[in-house]
């Protein structure tokens, strides 16, 4: 089966289906069998909700890639002290996850 149409809540060919799954509703999607012949409609539905946390995973003695702006010549300077370097594929420097939590530069960090 291909899916060839995804519609979200709210747009045409869904709002009955709003009307009957309310919040629940995450999107419908059309189906189509080319052998049989058959376009099916098909809805995909929150049928649990949990608070949870991603907890990123601190690994300390990993490198990690931040983002440093072109002007911040101060603080490329500080991340080439502590053995940082510049990674031309990332487009961004490669520097110890310890130095950047000790610096406050978590925020900074790319996340692949």
């Amino acid at each position: 089966m291909e899916v060839k149409t995804t519609l979200a809540p709210g747009e045409n060919g869904t709002k009955q289906l709003v009307k009957e799954y309310g919040e629940q509703l995450v999107c419908v999607r059309y189906r189509y069998d080319k052998k049989l012949g058959k376009r099916y409609k098909t809805v995909e539905l929150i049928v649990d909700e949990q608070k949870w946390d991603p907890g990123i995973k601190f690994y300390p003695d990993r490198p990690v890639y931040i983002r440093i702006g072109y002007g911040e010549i101060e603080l490329r300077e500080k991340v080439k002290e502590a053995g940082g370097y510049w990674d031309v594929k990332k487009k961004a420097c490669c520097v110890s996850n310890v130095w950047v939590m000790r610096m406050g530069l978590d925020k900074r960090i790319v996340i692949d």
